[in-house]
């Protein structure tokens, strides 16, 4: 018996953990000068059971209305356009914008938009539905501010005083939230940690604690799951914006002492010791854009020491204070740099589950080959086989949905929002687009009920794809990639054309030039669904096990 399967043979089954949904979800942002087109550009994956896409229009209202606020948007159980339990109200506003609606709404017509990342925050800022009085989730209140705003800096102001006065409640298990929310010439990360159990407004206690940064225009950042605001001058108005209580709160509960003349981290200050799902995520993206910044932890897989990836008592422990709020890129960013990163299972890292030596199967000469079976997706009982933890990638099996989004400031709003749309699992999916100005979304992206098969669902039809994928999964990505990759190069080699033509049209009529953006959509929408059901048919028989 070798060293290495003795060592996986006494891996307790308490090792075998498992990442929460609730961390599943990375964001990247690029501000227009890091960016290869100029545009801004947010990204955003997700974990979780809706994926359903459909478009809101705009709206006016009376004086007096109110708007209600839900409890349930994420619920993929309910009906297509029910959002909920109403938890309370709000002030509504005489008009709003026309948005994109989700289980995490991304983008407006006029071009804001908004990606987002549950985050962990200490045990004592955790809240409760029971325990208190909060009402605002960060789905609504994302929701409010693509309806309302229509500059970054506007809805950073609106969601933070949404979640002051009416309470942050949080909505994915128990953590805190961070948003990168971005217009066509500036984005922002905003931070919101919860107040504990026992708040009622009406106190004058703020219902949370939040600070929000601009990200500088020729930077690109990520978040993991974790905090990444630091230090904070609140008296520079251009760059940080806060809540009154950003660093009192830490003062009061004993995390942070203004007479140990130690500045105050606010990453530090509301974040627990920080865990390695967040930190190897941001020890990937650094490397990937950013590699010759500084001496990063050498985490590559070496063959000449098959057991580094199974040796953590040797490997560095960085400190979270290693990687920085952001930094220039060295190269500039890409719409399919993004994706090919949302697509990451931490090839070639020690982090990649598929470098397992279990893996490994008699060549028939003598020697040892990686099985095609080797999957960076290993479901529980697989890796209870394998005796191996679970790595949380970037891209996730157990995925829901994401986008990347371009904002370009040199067309009008209608063509110049772009939101690159994938469902279920990155690493299959295609991306498509959906313009800010689509009057709608083709009806099988907003199809899906996870407990009933259905035909008509892209989700659903990307998903036994992605299950079939165990069959023989190196093969079958193959077979994936070979239909997949010529179907989005088609779609950003005619971009330029399909944009061009659509502001020709837009000149003559704006309405038109909507409905044109939005049949083109709709069909790169529907052709998913047709290409991964015509997958499905030939891997099942490509792969049958009548075969040998």
């Amino acid at each position: 018996m070798n060293k290495i399967h003795l060592i996986c043979m006494l891996l307790p089954a308490a090792f075998l953990v498992t990442v929460p949904e609730a961390h599943g979800c990375t964001i990247i942002a690029a501000g227009k000068k890091a960016t290869a087109d100029g545009s801004v550009l947010i990204s955003h994956t997700d974990t979780g059971p809706d994926s359903r896409i459909f478009y809101v229009p705009g709206r006016t209202f009376r004086a007096g209305e109110q708007a209600p606020v839900y409890w349930g948007i994420q619920d993929a159980g309910r009906p297509l356009m029910d959002d909920g339990e109403v938890l309370g109200y709000i002030p509504q506003v005489m008009k709003t914008y026309g948005y994109f609606h989700s289980a995490y709404s991304h983008m407006n017509e006029v071009q804001l938009g908004i990606a987002e990342s549950t985050t962990a925050q200490r045990p004592g800022l955790v809240c409760t539905r029971a325990g208190g009085k909060q009402i605002m989730t960060i789905e609504q209140a994302m929701i409010f501010a693509l309806q309302r705003c229509d500059r970054a800096r506007e809805a950073v102001l609106l969601i933070g005083d949404l979640m002051v006065r009416y309470g942050f409640l949080p909505s994915s298990g128990d953590g805190s939230e961070t948003l990168v929310i971005a217009d066509t010439e500036e984005a922002w990360v905003f931070e919101v940690f919860g107040v504990g159990n026992g708040w009622e407004p009406g106190t004058g206690k703020p219902g949370a604690i939040w600070a929000a940064q601009r990200l500088p225009d020729d930077q690109a950042t990520m978040v993991p799951n974790w905090s990444i605001i630091k230090e904070i001058d609140a008296t520079d108005k251009e760059q940080f914006l806060v809540s009154d209580n950003y660093r009192q709160e830490a003062i009061d509960r004993g995390w942070y002492d203004p007479a140990s003349g130690k500045p105050f981290v606010w990453q530090e200050a509301y974040s627990p010791l920080p865990e390695e799902y967040a930190t190897s995520r941001f020890w990937l993206f650094y490397t990937t854009f950013m590699p010759d910044l500084k001496q990063w932890p050498d985490r590559k897989l070496d063959p000449a020491n098959p057991y580094k990836g199974m040796q953590p008592y040797y490997q560095v422990v960085e400190p979270l204070s290693l990687y920085p709020f952001a930094a220039v890129p060295g190269k500039k960013i890409s719409v399919q740099d993004v994706i090919a990163f949302q697509r990451s299972t931490f090839e070639g890292t020690i982090y990649d589950m598929t470098s397992y030596p279990e893996w490994l199967v008699p060549d028939g000469k003598g020697g040892y080959v990686k099985s095609p079976l080797a999957t960076p997706f290993p479901g529980s009982e697989m890796r209870k086989l394998i005796k191996q933890t679970y790595r949380r990638p970037v891209a996730r099996h157990r995925g829901h949905y994401g986008m990347v989004m371009q904002l370009r400031d040199w067309l009008p709003d209608a063509i110049g929002g772009v939101y690159w749309v994938y469902l279920d699992n990155p690493y299959f999916s295609p991306y498509v687009p959906i313009y800010a100005g689509n009057l709608s979304v083709a009806g099988t992206y907003n199809i899906y009920d996870p407990e009933k098969y259905d035909e008509r669902s892209a989700r659903w039809a990307i998903d036994f794809v992605d299950n079939l994928a165990n069959l023989q999964f190196r093969d079958i990505a193959a077979d994936v990639r070979a239909v997949r990759d010529p179907f989005e190069a088609e779609i950003f080699a005619g971009q330029e054309k399909t944009e061009e033509e659509a502001l020709g049209i837009y000149k003559k009529d704006p309405a038109a030039a909507r409905k044109f953006l939005t049949e083109y959509s709709d069909g790169k929408m529907n052709r998913v669904t047709e290409m991964f059901l015509e997958l499905r048919d030939q891997i099942i028989t490509r792969y049958t096990n009548n075969r040998e």
